[in-house]
């Protein structure tokens, strides 16, 4: 990606599906997902699981700002909450126009962080703990859709 890394936004946020996704319903979000960010530079990695995503997007601030603008309008999803917004010195996932791991390829008990990523909140305090957590579901994400290539 062409986009100096000092201009990298990063938003996490989370949100409830208004209808169940399968398998394929996700394959078709992800295949317009690619498009839409490979077109406007953006990156991140995309978590589905009992009717709740987590979606990590990073790129120029502009254009995660407008990615979110979108998401945040689209009537699959309600209660789009931002977990954690930040300036980056680099990507965390600078070759994916949206990584992805099936919903079913590992028990949420078995993902660290997973449990407590869904379950933060506007008002939560401890915001070193949202990030640590966070933080340690983007690394098992990087780590389990790198040995699935």
């Amino acid at each position: 990606m062409g986009t100096e890394q000092d201009d990298v936004l990063s938003i996490i946020y989370s949100s409830s599906a208004t209808v169940p996704f399968s398998d394929d319903d996700l394959v078709e979000l992800l295949k317009v997902s690619r498009h839409n960010n490979a077109g406007s530079e953006v990156t991140g990695m995309l978590l589905y699981r009992d009717g709740r995503f987590l979606q990590v997007l990073e790129g120029p601030e502009p254009s995660v700002r407008r990615r979110m603008e979108v998401i945040a309008g689209d009537s699959r999803h309600v209660d789009v909450l931002v977990l954690l917004e930040e300036g980056l010195n680099e990507r965390r996932f600078p070759d994916w126009t949206m990584g992805f791991v099936p919903h079913e390829a590992t028990p949420p008990d078995d993902i660290p962080g997973y449990l407590s990523a869904f379950g933060l909140a506007d008002d939560d305090e401890d915001s070193r703990e949202a990030a640590r957590a966070l933080a340690e579901l983007m690394a098992w994400f990087e780590d389990t859709a790198k040995r699935s290539v």
